[in-house]
């Protein structure tokens, strides 16, 4: 896959799977505190 000038690949197997999972996870609760800073 390619983002700009950028090949990311994704990293096989379990380890990886769990990366992604893990790496979502922090996302989506770090635009939460944003979103709740913001609001407040």
């Amino acid at each position: 896959m390619r983002v700009g000038r950028v090949d990311v690949r994704p990293l096989g197997g379990a380890a990886g799977c769990l990366t992604m999972i893990l790496v979502s996870i922090l996302l989506s609760v770090a635009l939460t505190v944003v979103l709740n800073l913001l609001t407040h």
